[in-house]
């Protein structure tokens, strides 16, 4: 608890100059309501505040009159005093005085210091006797920020002291009190209903006129300035105006008023009346409910009011009925006679006419408007188109925000229901009718080309195809713009525009009904003016239905129509796909401007929704059409069950018999059923089909399947797939590198060979690119390949072709992502992209390849390797093959002649086909010899593939010198074979002597690979250091030939390789 004198010195000292008396009596009543106690002097200054209401004119009137305190303790002797106590002196006198003769609060408190007048003591038992005086006080007068202030006194509590709190927190409490109370304060305003209650002085209206006796005791300057307070700070446009009309009645003694406010656009502006004929014990709900009855509209111009608009001219008539522009007829209606009439145009800080206030006859007595009540009434009115525009943008931004929940609302229920369109268009008719406020709501969907095909040739179709004019934004036409005549000839010109659903809703019933239309729907007026708005995509809003058609309309169930919107539906390619129809406002009123504003922001999202769901119902017939496909295409693209029991049945062949082992594998000898066979012994000899349980018949059915997909294109056919199989099969055993990888990398390394150019079409990526096939627009990068991959998916997919059925959810999951990394890796795109990273890890002499990152790398090298490995073939297979290479970029680039009229780069032009062997040559520099050399370097086993490719470069070569001296080698346009013999030499025989280190007798072969394993092993989990030139002698060293079977294994692979030289790698 504070004492006396600290509360006593939270007040000011009293001054010579004015202090706001209600300021100081909201600092009691806070200070009471806390229960502070106060000092006797405290009490004393707030005697005055109770009863002075200084002038808000001279703030410093003290200052001014010096004279004042003479004659405010002249003023004193007048007052009944008594002779035994001043005490008797009354609340009223003092401000009667106070107010009458302009004597300052501070002035009245210095005469009272002395003597025994109003207490604090006094007054608080004056209210503790009158408890309902503080609040009938508090709510007459008390603003908003008091009512909060002693809202948080009363209802807060103080958890820490004052003193307590530091500067930040108090910063954030504050900033969070005032955030709420804005929050709450718009809140409250969408949650209320009544205009009453959404003023913010809800009960200052009916107080001022309660109040009258004691406003008309304020002189002029007082009384001005207290209006002006009344409706500076009110946001509600109907209590705004209400406040407006009743105090320019009490400046001016009007006996009523009327205000205008301005509607439409520049080039059509017109008056509404706000509130019609309000005197000063109007209500304020009356008043409104007469207005929405009377329902006045004045075009600019016409009528008194009208003319003020226009010319914003100032007319004061003394006699009313003299004057032509004056309207007898409401006279007439009431029975009330006009005499006078002042009007007054209402503008805003741009000078624009925003409004007319128009006062009538006069309450005093007087025959006229003076000088004076006009000048008042303009100064008024100055202020009051201030507080009008800020009170009209309130109230739009509170209109946008409802719109703004409304549409959200509506794109939620949107994107809740993209299922069903009839839920959908029920949903958003619901909505409509709520957000409108309409009796009747209406949706006509188009017969468009809603089909699976149309809307698939949008899914498929490339950006920037759109032309801007479909972008233009919709127009609107007014019912005075447009006779029926015209619609009807519309109706007659155009029979395109078929309606194929209408729905319909209306206040009986909250289901939609559904019908398709017949003749008599389409061809009633209501039919037409849809297919009207459906063909020119115009916005039609109709005010008064039966004036525009001249005779009413009568829709089922005997309801009049009365007015009308109706507006197109359009989707995002801005095509109409319907149109919405609104009938009859609730009220009975016409569709303002603010309506077909929000309905168009509102058929937008409609447009969304019906498309999206349109071609949601669409993909879905799409999807089990494709799914149809996919069977009809597993079926053909399976194997024919008779091969596979016939494959299942027939002996395999060793490995030796069709040289799988070797990089000089030769297919050329081998029937379709031989590579078949051969593919079958590869699984075999990696024990693939007992490690992973794979099913005899299905393996050998998958094989005949992945080998009917491919097509019979002259090079990337199945005899290719075979051959990539082949080399990564000699890579895995005869280059030893099966010891990098898991048998599921095994697996999925095979497969992908195998599937690697599944229905390749023979053309490449850049030609899907150019023609803009469905491939290119499928994927945009590595674009063959992904296809590969997809139909490896599918084939594996198919009934009784999946290899993988035994694996787990974890493995199966493992072997298809090998699979696909490593059909992705055959893109040489993706090989450049990923090279400099692979050569960096050979440079540093990297032998640990187990982590997922360099496994995935080595593994993509060894496709590329795979991929092109017929560079290394011997001459007579490598010349053979290269000319089908050769015949399917030619073909291609024949393609691009023929259907892009591009020029074809010099590989596929077949005009340039001597140049292939320089070409040859340069593909060895560029892609094959770097990659085959450091792979050698690092695995031995595979050098033959470097070697085989170095002795083809020089035949390649050879021919390119020939072709520069003038020969050619190609006699005809397909190329079959070189027209020169050219002359084998037969290598000398140079004699080597070979020391072999790391050698084992052949009994302790095991002993010795595991061993080598162990050496790999220990050095690969071991944390030194090593140097590069180290590291990659010990690399070499692993793979070096560790006993006599292997080198004589590997003679045995390599027959024809007797007559060359016999060198081997010397570590």
């Amino acid at each position: 608890m504070e004492s006396e004198d600290e509360v006593d010195d939270e007040l000011p000292e009293p001054r010579d100059t004015e202090v706001n008396c209600n300021d100081k009596l909201e600092k009691f009543v806070t200070m009471k309501i806390s229960t502070k106690p106060m000092s006797s002097k405290t009490a004393e200054r707030s005697e005055c505040q109770l009863v002075c209401s200084p002038s808000l004119e001279e703030p410093e009137a003290s200052e001014k009159e010096p004279g004042r305190m003479r004659a405010c303790t002249q003023e004193k002797s007048k007052l009944p005093l008594s002779p035994s106590s001043k005490t008797e002196i009354k609340e009223g006198d003092i401000a009667r005085l106070c107010r009458s003769k302009r004597i300052t609060c501070q002035e009245t408190i210095h005469e009272y210091d002395e003597e025994d007048g109003l207490t604090m003591e006094k007054v608080g038992r004056y209210l503790e006797a009158h408890p309902d005086a503080a609040e009938a006080w508090l709510r007459e007068n008390a603003s908003f920020e008091l009512r909060q202030r002693l809202q948080d006194v009363t209802s807060v509590p103080q958890t820490k002291s004052p003193a307590r709190v530091s500067h930040q927190e108090e910063s954030l409490l504050t900033r969070s009190k005032r955030n709420s109370v804005t929050s709450d304060l718009f809140q409250s305003w969408l949650a209320s209903s009544s205009p009453g209650k959404r003023s913010k002085s809800p009960n200052r209206t009916s107080s001022l006129v309660g109040r009258r006796e004691e406003l008309n005791m304020l002189d002029d300057s007082d009384l001005f300035m207290e209006l002006i307070r009344d409706v500076a700070n009110e946001l509600d446009i109907n209590v705004l105006c209400h406040k407006i009309l009743v105090n320019v009645g009490l400046l001016t003694h009007a006996d009523r008023g009327s205000l205008f406010l301005a509607k439409g656009p520049l080039e059509d502006r017109y008056l509404v009346a706000k509130l019609f004929d309000v005197t000063q014990d109007t209500e304020l709900e009356d008043a409104i409910q007469k207005a929405k009855i009377e329902e006045i509209k004045i075009p600019f111009g016409i009528g008194i009011a009208g003319y003020v608009a226009q010319t914003k001219e100032i007319i004061n008539i003394k006699d009313a009925y003299k004057d032509p522009r004056f309207n007898s007829s409401i006279d007439m209606r009431t029975g009330y006679k006009t005499t006078l009439i002042l009007s007054m145009p209402i503008c805003n800080y741009e000078g624009d006419v925003i409004g007319v206030a128009q006062i009538i006859n006069k309450t005093n007595g007087s025959n006229e408007f003076t000088d004076r009540d006009v000048e008042v009434f303009q100064r008024y009115l100055t202020f009051c188109g201030i507080g009008i525009q800020n009170a009209q943008l309130f109230e739009l931004s509170v209109q946008e925000y409802r719109r703004n929940q409304i549409l959200l609302n509506l794109a939620r229920n949107i994107f809740e229901e993209q299922n069903n369109l009839e839920c959908l268009v029920t949903k958003i008719m619901t909505e409509a009718k709520e957000l409108l406020k309409c009796e009747r709501c209406a949706v006509y969907l188009l017969d468009l080309d809603c089909g699976e095909a149309g809307h698939l040739e949008k899914i498929v179709e490339r950006p920037g195809k759109s032309s801007q004019e479909s972008r233009k934004p919709l127009s609107r036409r007014e019912s005075n713009n447009i006779e029926m005549e015209d619609i009807f000839q519309q109706h007659a010109s155009n029979e395109s525009n078929k309606f194929t659903t209408i729905f319909e809703m209306d206040n009986k019933s909250e289901e939609a009904k559904i019908y398709r239309p017949s003749g008599s729907d389409l061809s009633s007026p209501l039919g037409q003016i849809a297919r009207y708005v459906a063909f020119t995509g115009q916005i039609l809003n109709i005010g008064d239905v039966s004036t525009w058609l001249k005779k009413d309309v009568i829709q089922s169930g005997n309801e009049l129509i009365k007015s009308i919107l109706c507006m197109p539906i359009v989707n995002g390619q801005r095509t109409v796909i319907g149109v919405a129809q609104l009938i009859n406002k609730d009220n009975g009123s016409s569709f303002t401007d603010s309506d077909v504003s929000i309905f168009e922001a509102f058929a937008i999202f409609c447009g969304l929704g019906i498309h999206n769901t349109q071609m949601y119902e669409s993909a879905c017939k799409l999807m089990a059409k494709q799914k149809v496909a996919l069977e009809c295409l597993s079926y053909h693209a399976t194997a024919n069950n008779d091969d596979a029991v016939k494959l299942t049945s027939e002996p395999i062949p060793s490995a030796e018999t069709f040289n799988l082992y070797s990089f000089t594998f030769i297919d050329f000898e081998l029937t379709d059923e031989d590579t078949c066979r051969a593919t079958i012994r590869m699984f075999k000899q990696c024990d693939l089909i007992q490690k992973f349980h794979i099913p005899y018949e299905v393996l050998c059915r998958w094989i005949l399947s992945v080998k009917k997909n491919y097509r019979p294109v002259k090079y990337h056919n199945w005899r290719h797939a075979l051959n990539v199989a082949q080399t990564m099969f000699a890579m895995l055993k005869t280059g030893k590198m099966e010891q990098f990888m898991t048998d599921l990398e095994i697996l999925g390394l095979l497969v992908a060979c195998l599937c690697h150019d599944l229905d390749h079409r023979g053309t490449n990526n850049a030609f899907q690119t150019k023609t803009e096939s469905p491939l290119a627009i499928l994927y945009s990068t590595s674009t063959m390949e992904h296809h590969h991959f997809d139909q490896c998916v599918m084939i594996l997919n198919s009934d009784s072709n999946n290899i993988f059925q035994s694996l787990s959810m974890e493995d199966y999951r493992k072997v298809m992502k090998v699979v696909e990394s490593a059909i992705l890796s055959t893109d040489l795109a993706v090989y450049f992209k990923k090279k400099n990273r692979f050569m960096e890890l050979i440079d540093d002499g990297e032998f640990d390849w187990q982590s997922e990152e360099k496994k995935e790398l080595l593994c993509g090298m060894m496709m590329t390797a795979c991929d092109v490995s017929a560079i290394a073939k011997p001459w007579d297979v490598q010349h053979r093959v290269a000319k089908m290479v050769a015949d399917e970029f030619f073909d291609q680039g024949d393609l691009e002649r023929l259907q892009l009229n591009q020029q074809p780069v010099a590989m596929m032009d077949r005009e340039r086909k001597d140049e292939l062997p320089q070409m040859q040559v340069g593909f060895i520099d560029v892609i094959c010899m770097p990659l085959y050399k450091v792979m050698s370097e690092t695995f031995p086993w595979i050098m033959p593939l470097y070697e085989g490719t170095m002795e083809n470069r020089r035949h390649w070569q050879d021919l390119a010198e020939k072709v520069e001296m003038g020969l050619t080698w190609i006699d005809r346009d397909t190329i079959d074979e070189p027209v020169e013999e050219f002359v084998s030499y037969e290598p000398k025989d140079i004699e080597f002597t070979v020391t072999t280190l790391n050698c084992a007798p052949a009994d302790r072969k095991e002993v010795s690979e595991k061993s080598t394993l162990g050496r790999f092993a220990s050095l690969r989990k071991g944390g030194r250091t090593l140097s590069k030139g180290v590291r990659q002698r010990i690399s070499r060293s692993l793979y070096a030939r560790s006993t006599p079977e292997d080198a004589a294994k590997s003679k045995a692979l390599n027959p024809e390789r007797k007559s060359r030289n016999k060198l081997c790698l010397l570590i």
